[in-house]
């Protein structure tokens, strides 16, 4: 609980565990806002602009691997109250914040610091986590979610049911875009800057948006076609950041491969298959590094 840095918001000074050597540090974090990191438009997703829709967010997801979106169909006031609970809990009483910390890497639901990884990290990321599941079986899952602010599972599991609706919609999209059957990833769904051309861009929020992040999971199958992201998020001294994010990954025991229909006598798989287990736990280990956390999956010529 000590460990927290919600319980250290007075601090004067920056203990040196939380200060990275210059050699690793991310370089310059105050960088200018992007003005070109594409906003779709969602609002005709049903309609006759389906297919350009569909052309546009495939466009981001190769040219940034981010995008934006818009009339996502997620109300204004839900997301809100979501943001409003989750500030909430960070708020709590340490004696209601224990109830929920675990250093336990394999507990569902904990509240923790930094990462994974605290206890032998040599430096320490400026940040409180609290994680856990919202599906496939959001009912099961909610009777692990913390209990207290008494609102939390009703307001989370209602966000947590819409953003997985709007999830798949935009998956649906992208298969669509790729030229996949209908429903390819259907059995799949369980301070932000973006590198993008050797530098670090803002993603300057728009009100009421979804930033979408194109994973590694969607580059491999898509054989390349999309950019998995390489991003950040950047503390300051005067504003805290709360970040709400909603993880679409597959099962642990699915197979992940480049689609097939994807590999034609002229474009050779670029990546071999493999148990999305096996791409987490070398992700951990390699601490997200993306210079190497795809290496093991590439097929040479």
């Amino acid at each position: 609980m000590e460990n927290l840095l919600s319980s250290r918001c007075n601090l004067q000074s920056l203990s040196e565990k939380y200060i990275f050597p210059e050699e690793i540090r991310p370089g310059k974090v105050a960088v200018a806002l992007c003005e070109s990191i594409p906003v779709i438009d969602l609002g005709d997703i049903a309609g006759q602009n389906r297919a350009n829709i569909a052309q546009e967010i495939l466009k981001a997801s190769q040219e940034f691997g981010f995008f934006q979106v818009i009339n996502h169909g997620v109300s204004k006031e839900l997301m809100n109250d979501t943001m409003s609970v989750f500030n909430e809990v960070f708020e709590m009483p340490a004696e209601d914040l224990a109830d929920i910390y675990s250093e336990d890497p394999d507990r569902s639901c904990r509240l923790f610091t930094s990462s994974n990884s605290y206890a032998s990290e040599d430096v320490h990321n400026w940040r409180d986590f609290l994680r856990h599941p919202c599906h496939p079986d959001l009912d099961a899952c909610i009777q692990q979610w913390p209990e207290k602010p008494t609102s939390y599972r009703q307001v989370v599991g209602n966000y947590s049911t819409e953003v997985m609706k709007l999830a798949s919609g935009i998956l649906e999209l992208i298969s669509e875009g790729l030229g996949l059957e209908s429903g390819h990833f259907g059995g799949d769904v369980c301070g932000l800057q973006v590198f993008k051309d050797g530098e670090w861009i803002g993603v300057g929020p728009v009100p009421n948006a979804f930033v979408i992040n194109i994973g590694y999971q969607l580059q491999i199958i898509s054989n390349n076609k999309l950019k998995g992201a390489e991003h950040r998020a950047v503390t300051n001294s005067k504003d805290a950041r709360t970040s709400a994010a909603f993880f679409v990954s597959p099962r642990r025991d699915s197979i992940v491969e480049p689609a097939r229909e994807l590999i034609k006598e002229d474009n050779r798989p670029l990546y071999r298959a493999f148990e999305f287990t096996e791409f987490f736990s070398n992700y951990m280990n390699e601490k997200g590094n993306v210079e190497v956390v795809l290496e093991p999956f590439k097929l040479r010529a």
